[in-house]
């Protein structure tokens, strides 16, 4: 998820009130035909929310969200990964018990989505903290290296020794991404002075690959221990950026051995390809590139209302042709784009942070979530008809 668009909607103030009078002119549900391979929930805040007061139920029962989302379809649970998060314990102050998304905690969530049966997606951020278009921190244990080779070392080390000690537990990921919406590259935000960045928007497309390269081949002599034989998958953020980013690296960058074509897709942010489009767009990707195709992270509101005082990102916008803000609305859009998913050739597409509840849970803009009226839940806790969208 791109969060440093926190930094940007956190002052908006919801200012179309009629939205929410829109009425539900998106008809009945219907079933569609669309199978893909992998129905997809980002489920990294889950630990953190439920160890904050957060409750999950289906049906007024309360249960486990992994045996909920299991039960309406979701076949793979992705997890990011950052390298020292050290701050999401610090938030909390003196009563900081833990850190979250660092290995400890994403060993646990594995282990959770295993026990349930569904494939897991490791997503390395190579970060302490949030990396998205905007932000690409390097870790703070990184911070003096000032040679390219040292670096390509330090990315294959700490690759390797991630993916060798979840294996070693039995816990190997089916699937790994290299970096997280990685549009101008990894590693070159906030960087000090001397450190080799990898900044492709700067020209940096050969320093980039090289230092991918060394992320996958840690991940290609891992699978070979492995009786999970783990795929790759590249990230960018909004399907106008694919192809320049990928013409590109897979040329000038010498980046070819990846499996899967990687791309956030939030329709409300990402105006250049309609819903209706997403077929024609991940067909043409699987032609350029001869690689599979996913949507790794989509969402969209059920609400304009807010459960807590932390500003949601989504609220004020204009809402999609055809899809109004309603739990009906939403059902709707997923089934749809997942249909287009299907038809245009892809694997599978992904919701993210679905179990994203209001809670006590802390992060560095507030308290509570500033997703809840995404989430595939409502402010009771209760799954709402959306999440129905998996099932066959």
């Amino acid at each position: 998820m791109s969060f440093h668009y926190i930094r940007i909607y956190v002052a908006i103030v919801l200012t179309s009130v009629a939205l929410v009078a829109c009425q539900d002119d998106d008809g009945a549900t219907a079933q569609t035909e669309q199978k893909l391979a992998y129905y997809g929930a980002d489920l990294s805040y889950v630990n953190q929310i439920e160890e904050h007061g957060g409750v999950y139920k289906d049906d007024g029962q309360q249960q486990s969200p992994y045996v909920i989302f299991k039960n309406h379809g979701t076949n793979l649970v992705r997890l990011r990964l950052w390298h020292n998060p050290s701050w999401t314990k610090e938030v909390y102050g003196a009563d900081g018990k833990k850190m979250y998304s660092d290995l400890k905690d994403v060993e646990v969530s594995i282990r959770r989505a295993r026990e349930e049966g569904m494939e897991v997606l490791l997503d390395f951020h190579y970060s302490d903290t949030w990396a998205d278009p905007a932000a690409q921190d390097v870790p703070a244990a990184w911070a003096n290296i000032t040679e390219p080779d040292v670096l390509k070392d330090s990315i294959y080390n700490y690759t390797f020794e991630t993916l060798r000690y979840l294996n070693g537990k039995g816990l190997m990921p089916e699937l790994v991404q290299i970096g997280n919406e990685t549009n101008c590259g990894l590693l070159f935000t906030d960087a000090p002075e001397g450190f080799p960045t990898c900044n492709v928007c700067e020209g940096k497309w050969a320093e980039t690959g090289a230092v991918i390269n060394r992320a996958i081949d840690a991940v290609r002599d891992v699978a070979d221990e492995s009786t999970i034989k783990t795929k790759v998958i590249l990230h960018i953020a909004d399907p106008k950026n694919v192809k320049w980013f990928f013409d590109n690296l897979t040329t000038t960058g010498s980046v070819t051995d990846f499996d899967i074509v990687g791309f956030s897709y939030y329709p409300l942010w990402h105006t250049t390809v309609a819903p209706d489009k997403l077929s024609e767009t991940i067909a043409g990707f699987k032609s350029a590139y001869n690689k599979d195709v996913m949507i790794l992270e989509t969402a969209y509101p059920w609400t304009m209302e807010a459960q807590d005082s932390y500003t949601n990102l989504f609220g004020s916008d204009p809402i999609l042709p055809g899809y109004s803000y309603t739990r009906q609305g939403l059902e709707k859009l997923l089934r749809d784009m997942a249909q287009e998913v299907h038809d245009g050739g892809g694997l599978g597409m992904i919701y993210w942070e679905p179990a994203y509840i209001s809670s006590n849970m802390k992060d560095t803009w507030g308290a509570g979530s500033s997703w809840e009226n995404c989430a595939l839940f409502d402010f009771s806790g209760n799954a709402i008809p959306a999440i129905h969208y998996m099932e066959e």
